[in-house]
């Protein structure tokens, strides 16, 4: 099969100007929510927000990646119902357990306050269903419908939060102003995608049975894998807060936030098309190595100048943008600035593990990742002397993930 490139960068520039139009309003907000916030009010909402992103992947057990290869209707609507029980279940316990935690006085969830625990299901709800909707979006090739629903959830949410510290409600504007455009975003996708509704009971039927059951390696495999990753990802905010206090969470879940801007502009742009590339050259010829080849170096170009840029200077960048108190921020950035492009690289390649039905060699990479991420954090040091560390090993093993992604490819990866 031959990759067009006039194809896929028409589909690439589709995605990427939803996500332009999803970042943008944030990406200016920023500025302004950093100045009516304090590092510890954004320390304690990204904490709330980071137990919604690892809980929304165990609630959708990955089967919304299991859509993109399904095309049948009436397999997408199975899809639609089992996420949407699931969600619903896992909803509920996170919240019963969070709620717990905080009545036993665990240190990792003392800082959440009333509203954030009541909410963390909530959150994890509305998360997972916009995944698995835009998740139809992508096996439909509807980019500009979902590229349009991300602008409507991204831009209120920035809206939200600013209004609401505006008139002075505190910490708890940036937590309800995430609902808001959560719930705002869903229902605009759903607006402009109509995908079929799904079934729904109070146990799962005979079809979501065997939906789980035929595409049981993304729930086995793919499930716990991601879940690690997101984990490993949040991983070290958790470890700050706990070790270096909300303050120091706060400053490096901006680090975070901007360094990731580009993974979620450009890589998510890039890997949404890299999904259908890849799933019909596998198809087609056995093996989706011109897809890889072509998108590694798509990735390449795109990341470089961004890396840089925050490489050399962002420290000075941190400090005028965000205002003086978060040049340290900055500081972090720097540190982290090498592991984010490799990172910008080698996570939309990832999807040949699923393409491949590699899962459990990613679930191991997966593994040692978190292995290392809680061994870099617990070595006695300063924030920045641990943040090193985290960035060395993490570099390290990206570089075995990219040669795995690349013998996968090839489908000569052996299972392991």
């Amino acid at each position: 099969m031959k990759l067009h490139p006039p194809t896929f960068w028409k589909h690439v520039m589709t995605v990427l100007g939803g996500a332009l139009g999803a970042q943008a309003l944030p990406l200016l907000a920023a500025p302004l929510i950093t100045r009516l916030c304090t590092p510890a009010d954004m320390g304690a909402f990204s904490f709330w927000l980071a137990i919604v992103a690892v809980t929304a992947i165990g609630a959708t057990l990955r089967m919304e990646t299991a859509m993109i290869l399904d095309h049948d209707t009436e397999q997408q609507r199975t899809c639609f119902g089992v996420v949407l029980y699931s969600a619903t279940i896992t909803a509920v316990i996170v919240t019963a357990l969070t709620v717990g935690a905080h009545l036993v006085d665990v240190p990792a969830i003392r800082q959440l306050t009333w509203p954030a625990l009541l909410t963390v299901g909530i959150g994890t709800w509305l998360t997972a269903n916009m995944q698995t909707t835009l998740a139809y979006a992508t096996s439909h090739n509807a980019f500009g419908k979902a590229a349009r629903a991300k602008v409507w959830g991204a831009g209120t949410i920035a809206v939200a939060q600013l209004m609401l510290l505006f008139v002075g409600v505190g910490g708890v504007a940036l937590l309800a102003g995430q609902l808001i455009g959560l719930f705002t975003g869903l229902m605009m996708a759903r607006h402009f995608l109509q995908p079929p509704p799904a079934r729904i009971g109070w146990t799962p039927g005979p079809e979501a049975r065997a939906y789980l059951a035929r595409h049981r390696n993304f729930w086995r495999y793919a499930l716990p894998s991601n879940l690690l990753n997101n984990l490993v990802g949040q991983l070290p905010l958790f470890l700050i807060g706990m070790r270096h206090g909300a303050m120091a969470a706060g400053l490096y879940a901006l680090t975070q936030r901007v360094l990731a801007a580009p993974i979620s502009l450009l890589a998510a742009s890039v890997l949404e098309v890299f999904k259908r590339q890849s799933v019909h050259e596998f198809q087609t010829v056995g093996n989706c190595k011109q897809a890889y080849r072509y998108t590694f170096k798509v990735l390449m170009l795109l990341g470089l100048a961004p890396s840089l840029t925050l490489l050399l200077f962002s420290p000075h960048l941190f400090a005028w943008v965000f205002g003086p108190a978060w040049r340290e921020a900055g500081e972090l950035a720097q540190i982290l600035a090498p592991l984010y492009f490799l990172n910008f690289v080698a996570s939309p390649l990832s999807y040949v593990f699923f393409v491949t039905g590699k899962q459990n060699v990613d679930l191991w990479w997966q593994l040692t990742l978190f292995v290392m991420t809680v061994s870099a954090f617990v070595i006695p040091g300063s924030l920045h002397d641990n943040v090193l560390w985290y960035a060395i090993g993490y570099s390290s093993l990206y570089f075995v993930y990219l040669h795995m992604s690349w013998q996968c490819s090839q489908n000569r990866l052996a299972t392991a």
